[in-house]
């Protein structure tokens, strides 16, 4: 308990899935969470049940940014965990059929999202660390297909290898410059979230669909949101004071 007591954490793509699971695994363990999300009623709700605040976000959108960090700093003053968890897949597309406009919707909601919000984040982190103590935890959420490609979703491959290389570069941007902001990326596995589970049953198939996964993934199963969220409280707190520039593979196996 009270691994991130005190600390102010703001999750993006908050209402559902892996970002609804970090944010009540955040604010368990002591954090006062700002959810955001495209889904204001989501975002708002979640955040008044965990005591702390919702907002409505376009995480691809700059104006949005600076809207929702600017409300943070009025509101608390500060801000210590920064989660970089919206993301989209556009649903499955090669590169022979997937659209540019696809594409581009793609990389703006994923890969733009965590560009924008790492720069808004470090002006408010910067300066509050020590030698000692962590000035700010960003962790962004990044998918196997950021390590590993997949054939037939050409965007959302790009978009999360962009997550995993950016990350190394906000990492070592802070480190060189003092800031005690450190920078890592998770990499679930197939996860069943609602979105995911919706994406299954969708498919004619859908009993060979998650088979297939099933096969994919050595441990014998596939993920739950609280498996992922269980690895971003870990680079959230303390405890990885060490670590930045890092990747958490959480996959069962996926990549072996």
């Amino acid at each position: 308990m009270d691994r991130v007591k005190g600390k102010i954490a703001l999750v993006t793509g908050g209402a559902d899935g892996i970002g609804a699971a970090t944010a009540r695994l955040l604010a368990a363990e002591g954090a006062t969470v700002v959810v955001t999300d495209i889904n204001e009623a989501g975002a708002k709700a979640l955040g008044a049940e965990l005591g702390g605040m919702g907002i409505a976000h376009d995480a691809g959108s700059e104006a949005d940014w600076h809207a929702a960090i600017a409300a943070v700093k009025d509101r608390y003053g500060r801000l210590d965990v920064l989660v970089n968890n919206a993301g989209i897949g556009a649903g499955i597309g090669d590169i022979e059929h997937q659209t540019l406009e696809d594409y581009h919707k793609v990389m703006r909601v994923t890969c733009d999202s965590v560009f924008i919000g790492s720069k808004c984040a470090i002006e408010l982190m910067k300066g509050q660390g020590s030698a000692m103590a962590g000035g700010g935890s960003i962790v962004n959420v990044s998918s196997i297909h950021g390590i590993k490609a997949a054939a037939h979703e050409a965007a959302y491959s790009a978009a999360k290898g962009a997550v995993r290389l950016l990350t190394k570069s906000v990492a070592l941007h802070c480190a060189r410059n003092g800031y005690r902001i450190r920078s890592n990326s998770v990499h679930p596995g197939y996860i069943l979230t609602t979105q995911m589970i919706a994406w299954m049953e969708r498919a004619d198939n859908s009993a060979d669909v998650r088979a297939a996964l099933l096969t994919q993934h050595p441990i014998g199963f596939l993920g739950q949101p609280e498996d992922i969220a269980n690895g971003i409280l870990y680079l959230a707190s303390e405890e990885s004071r060490f670590m930045t520039g890092s990747e958490l593979v959480i996959d069962g196996g996926y990549t072996l």
